[in-house]
């Protein structure tokens, strides 16, 4: 019944407040998205965006008849159009919400839609000593951005801990290096090369730091894959106290990879897709995410009508292949990775999540299987 549906809608009221009732009960009992624009738009009346999970419910009770109870919210006297899209994921009412609180209120939609940017941990490469920060703004320019993460605080432990394996300074002061300067007690520890007293050049230090950001890159393989080497070296040679000291430090970086969240990764490799119920019966929704920007979404059937049986990894090679990474500003990044973050970390996460590096990495076995999985659950509701 519901690949009959519109899954959009817009009605305007051209006679009587009386035609609210009939245009309502036409309309379906399916979770949506919906604005409700006033006859006289302005500071004081704005458009009244919301999400229901029944939507003929939600609008009989602001736009039917009144009722016996003065508390409850009516816009039927002020109403003049409305417009709604059906949703059949929390994920892509969240996607609508977003899209359409940017159109209708350009001003303050972070606020009417609760969007808390997600946290990083960044490399500041354009500092002259490079450090590391936690923030939750995205910049533009040569700094490395490690995320999202699930709260600040665990950002800020797998920082510390990731400085743990490496001499990066941890001061944040805009270094003038003096052999004078009273340095810091990580230096002293020798967890840090101490550029603020010269005991090495801008060079030598931004070479830790590129250690670091491949480090953080690789997800960590670029030293796991260093240490395993050298540990099977040692105690192929058997040289067994240095083989038991490079597998402790490889178990110490391993214990500190636990320490990301799932979705932590540089922003430029931020890539994946949710897999979502559609509201279109014998289908599914696929929103790709390139690079930290959610693309629109992909309607994928899942029961192909008529013609010859085509294998669906070849029909999924196909719907990717014309993909591309859209060009936005930082703050659009930054939003856009918020509302991943937001709903791959709640409580309330429908759908499945796929992730990859590119479109060439997509591992498209797991893709069907997903698809497979969101379909078979969707028949089944």
């Amino acid at each position: 019944m519901t690949d009959e549906l519109a899954i959009t809608g817009d009605y305007t009221l051209d006679a009587g407040i009386d035609q609210w009732d009939e245009w309502i009960e036409a309309i379906p009992e399916l979770p949506a998205v919906f604005l409700i624009h006033p006859h006289d738009a302005g500071a004081a009346t704005r458009p009244y965006l919301a999400r229901t999970t029944v939507l003929r419910r939600r609008l009989r009770r602001l736009l039917g008849a009144s009722g016996a109870s003065t508390h409850r919210l009516s816009l039927r006297t002020i109403a003049a159009r409305v417009e709604y899209q059906l949703t059949a994921s929390r994920l892509e009412a969240s996607l609508v919400s977003y899209d359409w609180a940017r159109r209708y209120f350009p001003d303050d939609y972070e606020r009417i839609i609760r969007l808390r940017p997600a946290p990083f941990v960044k490399v500041l490469l354009g500092n002259r000593f490079p450090r590391t920060s936690v923030t939750t703004r995205l910049s533009g320019g040569s700094a490395f951005q490690f995320g999202p993460f699930r709260t600040r605080t665990q950002a800020e432990s797998f920082e510390q801990e990731t400085l743990n394996l490496f001499q990066v300074r941890r001061c944040q002061e805009d270094l003038a290096p003096a052999e004078d300067h009273p340095g810091c007690v990580y230096g002293e520890m020798g967890r840090c090369l101490r550029p603020c007293q010269l005991v090495v050049g801008e060079a030598e230090y931004r070479s830790e730091v590129a250690r670091l950001v491949e480090f953080l890159s690789s997800g960590g393989e670029s030293m796991l894959h260093t240490l395993a080497a050298e540990r099977d070296r040692s105690s192929a040679e058997l040289r067994f106290e240095e083989a038991r000291r490079l597998h402790e430090r490889y178990q110490r970086i391993e214990q500190t990879l636990k320490l990301r969240d799932e979705l932590a990764t540089g922003v430029e490799r931020l890539c994946g897709v949710a897999v979502l119920p559609a509201v279109a019966a014998g289908a599914v929704a696929l929103r790709f995410l390139l690079r930290g920007v959610w693309l629109p979404e992909q309607l994928f059937c899942t029961q192909p009508h008529g013609g010859a049986m085509v294998p669906m990894d070849r029909r999924l090679r196909e719907l990717v292949a014309p993909l591309a990474a859209p060009r936005v500003g930082v703050r659009e990044r930054q939003e856009h990775v918020a509302l991943l973050a937001r709903w791959f970390y709640s409580s309330w996460r429908d759908g499945e999540w796929i992730s990859f590096a590119d479109l060439d990495a997509i591992p498209y076995r797991r893709l069907v299987r997903a698809i497979s999985t969101v379909a078979a659950a969707r028949s089944g509701a």
